[in-house]
C-alpha cells in the first residue's frame, strides 16, 4: 500500500548510519551543546556549533520544549529545561550504585573511606561512599556539597579546566577558609591545580578538615565529570602510605571508567 512504503520510507530516512534514530541524536547532541555553552543559547548559535540547518533546529527544540526538558527565555534564546533535573538527581545515584563496587575495592586494599564526588554547576556533590572499617574513620554524607577550592576531588576534577574558568568558578563561589590550611587565593589554588596535572592525583592535607588527608584522581572519560577518592586520619594517610594508595586509586578510576562505557553500549 502507498501508505506504507510511504512511511517505510519515513522510517528508514530518519536512522541514522549509526543504526540510531537520526532525530534523537540530534536532539540529545543540541542538549549537550547546551550544557557545554552553559545551558543557555540562541538557534543560531546551535546551527554554528552542530552544522545543522535552522528549521530542524527549530523544529527539534519545539519538541525539546513542549517535553519540558528545553524551555524559552524572554529573549527568544532556549535555555536547559526543569525536567533534566529529575533525570539528573537519577542518573547521580544510579552512578553512586555502580561505583560502590570499586569503592568498595578501594576500602579493601587501602584501609580508609572511599568516595566517588562529581561537579554539578560550581559545587562539588558526593554520590557515593563506602566507609573504612577501622574504628577511627572519615564519614561524609551522601548528597552533601562542597566548595571545590577546599577539596581533593575537587581539584582532581579542576584540573584540566582552563585557567580563566577555574578563575570565574573561584569569582562565582568565593574561597571561604575551612582551616587554617584551605588555599584561598586563585593564584594558589591554579599552582595546586599544576600540581594534580604534573603528578597525576590531587591531595587535600588539612584543608577542609584538620587531621584528615585526603587523595583523588578523576575518572577518566567519564560521562560526567567525576572523581574517586579515599580520606582518613592524617596519621595513617601519611606520605609513605600515599605512595602505596596511589596507583590503587588511579588503576580503579580506570576500570571504572571502563566499566561506566560498557553500561552504555547495550543492544
Amino acid at each position: 500500500m502507498p501508505t506504507s512504503s510511504a512511511s517505510a520510507h519515513t522510517t528508514d530516512s530518519a536512522k541514522s548510519s549509526s543504526g540510531g534514530v537520526q532525530s534523537l541524536e540530534r536532539a540529545f547532541d543540541l542538549l549537550e551543546r547546551m550544557a557545554d555553552a552553559g545551558g543557555e543559547v540562541g538557534l543560531s548559535e546551535l546551527s554554528v556549533s552542530s552544522g545543522l540547518p535552522l528549521p530542524t533546529i527549530h523544529r527539534l527544540m519545539r519538541t525539546l520544549v513542549v517535553c519540558g526538558y528545553v524551555r524559552q527565555q524572554s529573549n527568544r534564546r532556549y535555555a536547559l529545561g526543569p525536567r533534566l533535573i529529575r533525570l539528573g538527581e537519577s542518573a547521580s545515584r544510579l552512578l553512586g550504585t555502580w561505583a560502590r563496587p570499586y569503592l568498595a575495592r578501594l576500602v579493601e586494599e587501602t584501609g580508609e573511606t572511599a568516595n566517588m564526588a562529581l561537579l554539578d554547576g560550581d559545587e562539588i556533590v558526593y554520590v557515593a561512599q563506602v566507609p573504612s572499617k577501622h574504628s577511627m574513620r572519615m564519614f561524609t554524607e551522601v548528597g552533601r556539597r562542597v566548595l571545590p577550592h577546599s577539596t581533593g576531588v575537587g581539584k582532581a576534577l579542576l584540573a584540566d579546566f582552563p585557567a580563566d574558568e577555574v578563575r570565574a568558578l573561584l569569582a562565582r563561589t568565593g574561597m571561604p577558609a575551612a582551616t587554617d590550611k584551605t588555599i584561598t587565593t586563585p593564584e594558589g589554588f591554579l599552582s595546586a591545580l599544576a600540581d594534580v596535572r604534573r603528578l597525576g592525583y590531587a591531595v587535600d592535607d588539612n584543608e577542609q578538615e584538620i587531621g584528615v588527608r585526603c587523595l583523588a584522581v578523576s575518572v577518566p572519560n567519564s560521562p560526567t565529570a567525576a572523581a574517586i577518592s579515599i580520606s582518613g586520619p592524617a596519621g595513617r594517610v601519611t606520605e609513605a602510605a600515599t605512595e602505596r594508595i596511589v596507583p590503587v586509586l588511579q588503576q580503579v578510576a580506570v576500570e571504572l571508567s571502563e566499566a561506566l562505557a560498557s553500561s552504555g553500549t547495550g543492544g
